[in-house]
Protein backbone atom coordinates (compact mmCIF):
# COMPACT_ATOMS: atom_id res chain seq x y z
CA UNK A 1 0.00 0.00 0.00
CA UNK A 2 1.20 3.50 -0.72
CA UNK A 3 -0.06 4.84 2.62
CA UNK A 4 -0.88 3.47 6.05
CA UNK A 5 -3.75 3.26 6.56
CA UNK A 6 -5.38 3.20 3.14
CA UNK A 7 -8.55 5.28 3.48
CA UNK A 8 -11.53 4.37 1.29
CA UNK A 9 -14.93 6.10 1.30
CA UNK A 10 -17.95 4.46 -0.33
CA UNK A 11 -20.86 6.86 -0.84
CA UNK A 12 -24.30 6.80 -2.35
CA UNK A 13 -28.00 7.34 -1.81
CA UNK A 14 -30.29 5.14 0.23
CA UNK A 15 -31.32 1.96 -1.55
CA UNK A 16 -28.27 1.74 -3.83
CA UNK A 17 -26.52 -1.01 -1.86
CA UNK A 18 -23.83 1.22 -0.36
CA UNK A 19 -23.59 -0.54 3.01
CA UNK A 20 -23.65 -4.00 1.43
CA UNK A 21 -20.84 -2.98 -0.93
CA UNK A 22 -18.78 -1.77 2.04
CA UNK A 23 -19.35 -5.04 3.89
CA UNK A 24 -18.23 -7.12 0.91
CA UNK A 25 -15.18 -4.95 0.22
CA UNK A 26 -14.22 -5.08 3.90
CA UNK A 27 -14.60 -8.83 4.09
CA UNK A 28 -12.50 -9.30 0.94
CA UNK A 29 -9.72 -7.17 2.43
CA UNK A 30 -9.80 -9.22 5.63
CA UNK A 31 -9.43 -12.37 3.52
CA UNK A 32 -6.40 -10.70 1.93
CA UNK A 33 -4.79 -10.52 5.37
CA UNK A 34 -5.47 -6.85 6.10
CA UNK A 35 -6.83 -5.28 9.24
CA UNK A 36 -9.80 -3.01 8.64
CA UNK A 37 -12.23 -0.77 10.45
CA UNK A 38 -15.56 0.30 8.96
CA UNK A 39 -17.70 3.25 9.99
CA UNK A 40 -21.11 4.04 8.46
CA UNK A 41 -23.04 7.30 8.47
CA UNK A 42 -26.67 7.62 7.36
CA UNK A 43 -28.90 10.46 6.27
CA UNK A 44 -32.53 9.77 5.44
CA UNK A 45 -31.32 6.63 3.72
CA UNK A 46 -34.71 5.02 3.19
CA UNK A 47 -35.86 8.16 1.37
CA UNK A 48 -32.87 8.38 -0.93
CA UNK A 49 -30.73 10.35 1.50
CA UNK A 50 -26.97 10.21 1.82
CA UNK A 51 -25.19 7.05 2.95
CA UNK A 52 -21.45 6.90 3.49
CA UNK A 53 -19.09 4.14 4.64
CA UNK A 54 -15.51 4.70 5.76
CA UNK A 55 -13.10 1.77 5.34
CA UNK A 56 -9.59 2.05 6.78
CA UNK A 57 -7.13 -0.62 5.68
CA UNK A 58 -3.88 -1.46 7.45
CA UNK A 59 -1.23 -4.17 7.44
CA UNK A 60 -0.89 -4.52 11.19
CA UNK A 61 -3.13 -2.27 13.31
CA UNK A 62 -6.68 -1.03 13.56
CA UNK A 63 -7.42 2.66 13.18
CA UNK A 64 -10.43 4.69 14.30
CA UNK A 65 -13.45 4.13 12.05
CA UNK A 66 -13.82 7.67 10.70
CA UNK A 67 -11.46 9.09 8.09
CA UNK A 68 -10.29 12.65 8.80
CA UNK A 69 -11.45 15.25 6.29
CA UNK A 70 -9.07 15.62 3.37
CA UNK A 71 -7.43 12.25 4.02
CA UNK A 72 -9.21 9.80 1.70
CA UNK A 73 -7.08 7.92 -0.82
CA UNK A 74 -9.99 6.38 -2.74
CA UNK A 75 -13.61 7.48 -3.12
CA UNK A 76 -16.13 5.07 -4.64
CA UNK A 77 -19.48 6.70 -5.39
CA UNK A 78 -22.73 5.12 -6.46
CA UNK A 79 -24.28 8.49 -7.36
CA UNK A 80 -22.34 11.36 -8.99
CA UNK A 81 -23.47 14.34 -6.89
CA UNK A 82 -22.95 12.32 -3.70
CA UNK A 83 -19.50 11.41 -4.99
CA UNK A 84 -18.64 15.07 -5.54
CA UNK A 85 -19.97 16.05 -2.11
CA UNK A 86 -17.76 13.44 -0.43
CA UNK A 87 -14.80 14.34 -2.63
CA UNK A 88 -14.99 17.99 -1.58
CA UNK A 89 -14.92 17.00 2.10
CA UNK A 90 -12.53 14.04 2.09
CA UNK A 91 -10.50 14.30 -1.10
CA UNK A 92 -7.10 15.73 -1.91
CA UNK A 93 -4.87 16.09 -4.95
CA UNK A 94 -3.79 12.43 -4.88
CA UNK A 95 -7.22 10.82 -4.45
CA UNK A 96 -8.57 8.27 -6.94
CA UNK A 97 -12.30 8.74 -7.57
CA UNK A 98 -14.70 6.24 -9.11
CA UNK A 99 -18.36 7.08 -9.61
CA UNK A 100 -21.42 5.59 -11.20
CA UNK A 101 -22.69 8.01 -13.85
CA UNK A 102 -26.39 7.43 -13.15
CA UNK A 103 -28.00 10.24 -11.10
CA UNK A 104 -30.52 9.78 -8.32
CA UNK A 105 -32.58 12.96 -8.31
CA UNK A 106 -33.50 14.41 -4.90
CA UNK A 107 -37.02 15.61 -4.20
CA UNK A 108 -36.08 19.24 -4.78
CA UNK A 109 -34.95 18.44 -8.32
CA UNK A 110 -37.99 16.28 -9.03
CA UNK A 111 -40.26 19.10 -7.82
CA UNK A 112 -38.46 21.61 -10.02
CA UNK A 113 -37.15 23.65 -7.09
CA UNK A 114 -33.47 22.83 -7.67
CA UNK A 115 -31.28 22.12 -10.66
CA UNK A 116 -29.21 18.96 -10.98
CA UNK A 117 -25.71 19.67 -12.39
CA UNK A 118 -25.00 18.62 -15.95
CA UNK A 119 -22.80 15.61 -16.65
CA UNK A 120 -20.15 17.93 -18.08
CA UNK A 121 -20.02 20.07 -14.92
CA UNK A 122 -19.88 17.04 -12.65
CA UNK A 123 -17.13 15.30 -14.58
CA UNK A 124 -15.11 18.51 -14.85
CA UNK A 125 -15.31 19.04 -11.08
CA UNK A 126 -14.37 15.43 -10.33
CA UNK A 127 -11.39 15.61 -12.66
CA UNK A 128 -10.23 18.89 -11.17
CA UNK A 129 -10.34 17.55 -7.61
CA UNK A 130 -8.89 14.07 -8.25
CA UNK A 131 -5.62 12.61 -9.40
CA UNK A 132 -7.55 10.05 -11.43
CA UNK A 133 -11.28 9.73 -12.16
CA UNK A 134 -13.28 6.73 -13.37
CA UNK A 135 -16.68 7.78 -14.79
CA UNK A 136 -18.34 4.37 -14.78
CA UNK A 137 -21.68 3.69 -16.54
CA UNK A 138 -22.39 1.05 -13.89
CA UNK A 139 -26.19 1.15 -14.00
CA UNK A 140 -26.21 0.83 -17.78
CA UNK A 141 -23.71 -2.04 -17.61
CA UNK A 142 -25.80 -3.79 -14.97
CA UNK A 143 -28.99 -3.29 -16.96
CA UNK A 144 -27.30 -4.83 -19.97
CA UNK A 145 -26.42 -7.82 -17.81
CA UNK A 146 -30.04 -8.26 -16.78
CA UNK A 147 -30.61 -6.24 -13.60
CA UNK A 148 -29.71 -2.60 -12.77
CA UNK A 149 -29.63 -3.48 -9.07
CA UNK A 150 -26.18 -5.00 -9.69
CA UNK A 151 -24.68 -1.55 -10.34
CA UNK A 152 -22.97 -1.66 -6.95
CA UNK A 153 -21.26 -4.94 -7.90
CA UNK A 154 -20.14 -3.40 -11.20
CA UNK A 155 -18.63 -0.56 -9.16
CA UNK A 156 -16.87 -3.03 -6.86
CA UNK A 157 -15.41 -4.64 -9.97
CA UNK A 158 -14.21 -1.25 -11.20
CA UNK A 159 -12.65 -0.61 -7.80
CA UNK A 160 -10.60 -3.80 -8.09
CA UNK A 161 -9.82 -3.12 -11.75
CA UNK A 162 -8.41 0.31 -10.89
CA UNK A 163 -5.61 -1.42 -8.98
CA UNK A 164 -5.89 0.72 -5.84
CA UNK A 165 -6.64 -2.07 -3.36
CA UNK A 166 -4.10 -4.46 -1.78
CA UNK A 167 -6.14 -7.57 -2.60
CA UNK A 168 -6.49 -9.95 -5.51
CA UNK A 169 -9.84 -10.29 -7.33
CA UNK A 170 -10.10 -13.85 -5.98
CA UNK A 171 -10.80 -12.45 -2.51
CA UNK A 172 -13.99 -10.67 -3.55
CA UNK A 173 -14.99 -13.65 -5.72
CA UNK A 174 -14.86 -15.81 -2.60
CA UNK A 175 -17.05 -13.29 -0.74
CA UNK A 176 -19.66 -13.33 -3.49
CA UNK A 177 -19.67 -17.11 -3.45
CA UNK A 178 -20.24 -17.20 0.30
CA UNK A 179 -22.78 -14.37 0.53
CA UNK A 180 -25.00 -14.89 -2.50
CA UNK A 181 -27.51 -17.64 -3.21
CA UNK A 182 -26.59 -19.91 -6.08
CA UNK A 183 -29.39 -18.42 -8.22
CA UNK A 184 -27.74 -14.97 -8.14
CA UNK A 185 -24.07 -15.87 -8.03
CA UNK A 186 -23.27 -16.16 -11.73
CA UNK A 187 -24.98 -12.88 -12.65
CA UNK A 188 -23.12 -11.02 -9.93
CA UNK A 189 -19.83 -12.58 -10.98
CA UNK A 190 -20.45 -11.28 -14.50
CA UNK A 191 -21.23 -7.84 -13.08
CA UNK A 192 -17.97 -7.82 -11.11
CA UNK A 193 -15.92 -9.10 -14.06
CA UNK A 194 -17.43 -6.53 -16.43
CA UNK A 195 -16.75 -3.65 -14.04
CA UNK A 196 -13.23 -4.94 -13.46
CA UNK A 197 -12.45 -5.10 -17.17
CA UNK A 198 -14.04 -1.69 -17.79
CA UNK A 199 -11.61 -0.11 -15.29
CA UNK A 200 -8.61 -2.02 -16.67
CA UNK A 201 -9.42 -0.83 -20.17
CA UNK A 202 -9.94 2.75 -18.93
CA UNK A 203 -6.44 2.86 -17.47
CA UNK A 204 -5.07 2.45 -20.98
Amino acid sequence: MRDEPLNLVISGSGGQGNVLAAQWVGEALIRAGRRITVGDTYGLSQRGGSVMSHIRVSKERRYGPLIPEGRAHVILGLEPVETLRVLIAYGNRSVVTLTNTRPVYPQGVIAGENEYPSEERLLSALNELSERTYWVPATEIARGLGDPIMANVVMIGALWGSGVLPAEPSTISAVLEDRLPASKLEANRRAFDTGFQWAVDSKG
